[in-house]
């Protein structure tokens, strides 16, 4: 205790629980300070990581699936583990191969980010896989649903078209169709009949 106060600093217990207990001379509110530092830190790169559940049916279509596997996506980058379920109903039941088929689909699709943790198994009338973010595919940025968007864009699709010869009247078409279509340039446009009464 004397030579704590000698050097102006704290007599502080570090393990109470110890035989004989151990103290240390220090001063108390840096420790302080850089025990909040550390938590805070620990927090910081603790991500908060959970089970999202995504739901699909056997006869989903095709944008709908697009939507999902999006999110499933998403889910992953953020470093959730998502649980993919198909329910069954009725006649569906007997068959499951099409629900195994989705899933497949849906593994193929994030495979870029994600890895399978449980396989598809029958759970009752819904099938069910489990998907868990994989670390090694999170450095490659795009992912197969965010790529497929990319290709998708109208301004790219324009530029991938060849050259187009410029649109011509058809000669076949009658002057006075177009004519009446078209906004009024004060002449008349509607045919005179040149058939006389006789």
């Amino acid at each position: 205790m004397s030579i704590a106060r000698t050097l102006d600093m704290d007599l502080v217990e570090v393990a109470a629980e110890a035989n004989p207990p151990v103290c240390r001379i220090m001063d108390y509110n840096r420790f302080k300070y850089e025990a909040a530092q550390r938590a805070k830190e620990s927090r910081r790169k603790a991500t908060s990581t959970g089970i999202k559940e995504m739901k699909y049916r056997p006869k989903i279509g095709v944008g709908d699936f697009d939507t999902k596997t999006r999110q499933v996506a998403r889910f992953l980058g953020e470093g959730h583990k998502v649980k993919i379920t198909i329910m069954f109903r009725g006649r569906e039941m007997s068959h499951p191969e099409l629900g195994k088929k989705i899933l497949d689909h849906v593994a193929e699709t994030v495979g870029a980010v994600a890895k399978v943790e449980a396989a598809p198994k029958l759970d009752g009338r819904n099938m069910v896989m489990v998907l868990a973010p994989d670390r090694r595919g999170q450095v490659r940025k795009p992912t197969a649903p965010e790529a497929s968007l990319t290709d998708s864009d109208p301004s790219s699709a324009v530029a991938a078209l060849p050259d187009s010869p410029p649109v011509t009247a058809d000669p076949a078409v009658d002057s006075t169709d177009i004519g009446s279509a078209g906004p009024s340039t004060g002449a008349s446009e509607t045919p005179v009949s040149t058939n006389q009464p006789t």
